[in-house]
């Protein structure tokens, strides 16, 4: 497998996405970058979060204060994957008006 294909799937799963753009925004806490994702569990937003700062997009800024405070950050290389996938999804919301109607002409021919 092209180690490129995991980097893209990474940047382009369900989560890795809707993290990405959440955290193009501003940094976030844990708890913040959870309701901003919505849908997410803890569980899938650590891992993704553990995947994204290991592949080197995420910084995880951890402050030594009670209770602890976790910030969430994006790199360079993290602002760069963030603004192209952001773009891509930008691009799919203007075209879902066509994409129906392509499903739908497909659907109709087949019936």
């Amino acid at each position: 497998m092209c180690p490129s294909r995991l980097i893209l799937e990474h940047v382009t799963s369900r989560w890795g996405v809707l993290v990405l753009a959440a955290l193009l925004e501003r940094s976030h806490r844990f708890s913040e970058l959870r309701r901003a994702v919505g849908g997410v569990s803890e569980k899938m937003l650590a891992q993704t979060l553990r995947t994204l700062e290991r592949d080197g997009f995420v910084h995880r800024d951890a402050k030594p204060v009670i209770p602890p405070r976790v910030d969430y950050t994006l790199t360079p290389l993290g602002i760069e994957a963030a603004e192209q996938v952001w773009a891509l999804a930008r691009w799919t919301e203007r075209r879902v008006d066509a994409v129906r109607a392509s499903r739908e002409a497909y659907d109709g021919a087949r019936a």
